[in-house]
Protein backbone atom coordinates (compact mmCIF):
# COMPACT_ATOMS: atom_id res chain seq x y z
CA UNK A 1 0.00 0.00 0.00
CA UNK A 2 1.20 3.48 -1.05
CA UNK A 3 1.79 5.39 2.10
CA UNK A 4 -0.09 8.97 0.53
CA UNK A 5 -2.99 6.21 0.28
CA UNK A 6 -3.07 5.31 3.63
CA UNK A 7 -2.72 8.81 4.93
CA UNK A 8 -5.73 9.69 2.40
CA UNK A 9 -7.72 7.41 4.36
CA UNK A 10 -7.23 8.08 7.68
CA UNK A 11 -7.42 11.92 6.56
CA UNK A 12 -10.88 10.48 4.83
CA UNK A 13 -12.05 9.09 8.12
CA UNK A 14 -13.42 5.40 9.00
CA UNK A 15 -16.05 5.55 6.42
CA UNK A 16 -14.21 6.26 3.30
CA UNK A 17 -11.79 3.32 4.52
CA UNK A 18 -14.46 0.63 5.09
CA UNK A 19 -16.09 2.14 1.49
CA UNK A 20 -12.56 1.79 -0.10
CA UNK A 21 -12.31 -1.95 0.92
CA UNK A 22 -15.29 -2.93 -1.05
CA UNK A 23 -18.23 -2.59 1.91
CA UNK A 24 -21.20 -0.60 0.99
CA UNK A 25 -22.77 1.27 4.01
CA UNK A 26 -25.31 3.37 1.96
CA UNK A 27 -26.11 6.48 2.77
CA UNK A 28 -27.00 8.03 6.17
CA UNK A 29 -29.99 7.61 7.42
CA UNK A 30 -30.93 4.83 4.95
CA UNK A 31 -31.17 2.00 8.00
CA UNK A 32 -33.45 4.18 9.96
CA UNK A 33 -36.32 4.91 6.25
CA UNK A 34 -35.07 8.73 6.10
CA UNK A 35 -34.51 9.98 2.94
CA UNK A 36 -31.04 10.85 1.11
CA UNK A 37 -31.45 14.37 0.62
CA UNK A 38 -33.96 16.77 1.42
CA UNK A 39 -36.36 17.37 4.08
CA UNK A 40 -36.23 14.56 6.51
CA UNK A 41 -32.82 13.31 5.65
CA UNK A 42 -29.92 13.51 8.12
CA UNK A 43 -28.46 16.79 9.70
CA UNK A 44 -25.06 17.24 8.47
CA UNK A 45 -22.48 17.98 11.07
CA UNK A 46 -21.92 21.28 9.97
CA UNK A 47 -25.54 22.51 10.09
CA UNK A 48 -25.78 20.83 13.68
CA UNK A 49 -22.57 22.50 14.65
CA UNK A 50 -23.99 26.01 13.24
CA UNK A 51 -26.81 25.58 15.37
CA UNK A 52 -25.55 24.76 18.88
CA UNK A 53 -23.07 27.69 17.98
CA UNK A 54 -26.32 29.89 18.14
CA UNK A 55 -27.83 28.38 20.43
CA UNK A 56 -24.70 28.93 22.90
CA UNK A 57 -24.11 32.23 21.87
CA UNK A 58 -28.00 33.14 23.05
CA UNK A 59 -27.41 31.24 26.61
CA UNK A 60 -23.87 33.55 26.79
CA UNK A 61 -25.99 36.60 26.21
CA UNK A 62 -28.84 35.98 28.39
CA UNK A 63 -26.69 34.61 31.38
CA UNK A 64 -24.18 37.63 30.60
CA UNK A 65 -26.73 40.31 30.44
CA UNK A 66 -29.65 39.30 32.71
CA UNK A 67 -27.79 36.76 35.37
CA UNK A 68 -24.11 37.70 36.03
CA UNK A 69 -22.03 41.28 36.29
CA UNK A 70 -18.99 40.01 33.82
CA UNK A 71 -18.13 37.26 31.72
CA UNK A 72 -16.11 34.20 34.48
CA UNK A 73 -17.13 30.99 35.44
CA UNK A 74 -20.31 31.70 36.97
CA UNK A 75 -21.25 32.98 33.63
CA UNK A 76 -20.61 29.85 31.52
CA UNK A 77 -22.37 27.54 34.05
CA UNK A 78 -25.51 29.83 34.13
CA UNK A 79 -25.49 29.82 30.36
CA UNK A 80 -25.33 25.80 30.88
CA UNK A 81 -28.44 25.78 32.70
CA UNK A 82 -29.86 28.13 30.39
CA UNK A 83 -29.22 25.98 27.54
CA UNK A 84 -30.45 22.94 29.48
CA UNK A 85 -33.63 24.41 30.17
CA UNK A 86 -34.18 25.91 26.48
CA UNK A 87 -33.34 22.63 24.82
CA UNK A 88 -36.00 20.96 27.19
CA UNK A 89 -38.68 23.36 26.56
CA UNK A 90 -38.09 24.04 22.84
CA UNK A 91 -36.96 20.21 21.92
CA UNK A 92 -39.94 18.80 23.77
CA UNK A 93 -42.67 21.12 22.67
CA UNK A 94 -42.20 22.65 18.75
CA UNK A 95 -38.99 20.19 18.33
CA UNK A 96 -36.17 22.87 17.38
CA UNK A 97 -34.29 25.43 19.31
CA UNK A 98 -33.56 29.17 17.85
CA UNK A 99 -30.55 27.74 16.58
CA UNK A 100 -32.02 24.66 14.94
CA UNK A 101 -34.68 26.76 13.33
CA UNK A 102 -32.35 28.96 12.05
CA UNK A 103 -30.19 26.01 10.27
CA UNK A 104 -33.31 24.33 9.24
CA UNK A 105 -33.22 21.52 11.44
CA UNK A 106 -35.42 19.59 13.57
CA UNK A 107 -35.39 16.37 16.31
CA UNK A 108 -37.99 14.09 16.08
CA UNK A 109 -38.73 10.44 17.28
CA UNK A 110 -38.03 7.89 15.35
CA UNK A 111 -41.49 5.94 15.45
CA UNK A 112 -44.21 8.80 15.90
CA UNK A 113 -41.82 11.98 14.62
CA UNK A 114 -42.47 14.16 17.60
CA UNK A 115 -40.37 14.56 20.36
CA UNK A 116 -42.37 14.21 23.19
CA UNK A 117 -40.86 16.04 26.79
CA UNK A 118 -39.58 12.95 28.56
CA UNK A 119 -37.36 12.30 25.76
CA UNK A 120 -36.32 15.82 25.47
CA UNK A 121 -35.45 15.63 28.84
CA UNK A 122 -33.28 12.72 28.19
CA UNK A 123 -31.72 14.17 25.30
CA UNK A 124 -30.77 17.27 26.53
CA UNK A 125 -29.05 15.96 30.11
CA UNK A 126 -26.98 13.78 27.68
CA UNK A 127 -25.91 16.79 25.57
CA UNK A 128 -25.26 18.82 28.22
CA UNK A 129 -22.74 16.55 29.87
CA UNK A 130 -21.76 16.37 25.71
CA UNK A 131 -19.11 13.27 25.66
CA UNK A 132 -22.79 11.30 24.40
CA UNK A 133 -22.94 13.29 22.01
CA UNK A 134 -19.30 13.43 20.79
CA UNK A 135 -19.68 9.63 19.97
CA UNK A 136 -21.57 9.17 16.91
CA UNK A 137 -23.02 6.21 14.53
CA UNK A 138 -22.42 5.89 10.98
CA UNK A 139 -25.79 7.25 10.45
CA UNK A 140 -24.17 10.53 11.90
CA UNK A 141 -26.49 10.18 15.30
CA UNK A 142 -25.03 11.43 18.22
CA UNK A 143 -25.10 8.57 21.41
CA UNK A 144 -27.13 11.25 22.97
CA UNK A 145 -29.83 10.73 19.89
CA UNK A 146 -29.65 6.49 20.28
CA UNK A 147 -30.18 6.76 23.86
CA UNK A 148 -33.37 8.99 23.74
CA UNK A 149 -34.62 7.28 20.14
CA UNK A 150 -34.31 10.60 18.34
CA UNK A 151 -33.23 12.29 15.19
CA UNK A 152 -31.67 15.72 14.00
CA UNK A 153 -33.16 15.92 10.74
CA UNK A 154 -33.37 18.75 7.83
CA UNK A 155 -36.85 20.50 7.65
Amino acid sequence: MDNRQAIGSWLSGPRAAIEGAGAELGYRGEQLGLPEEGPGSIARPGRRLGALAVDWALCLLIAYGLITDGYGQATSNWALLIFFALSVLTVGSVGFTPGKRLFGLRVVELGTGRVNPLRALLRSVLLCVAVPALIWDRDGRGLHDRLARTVEVRI
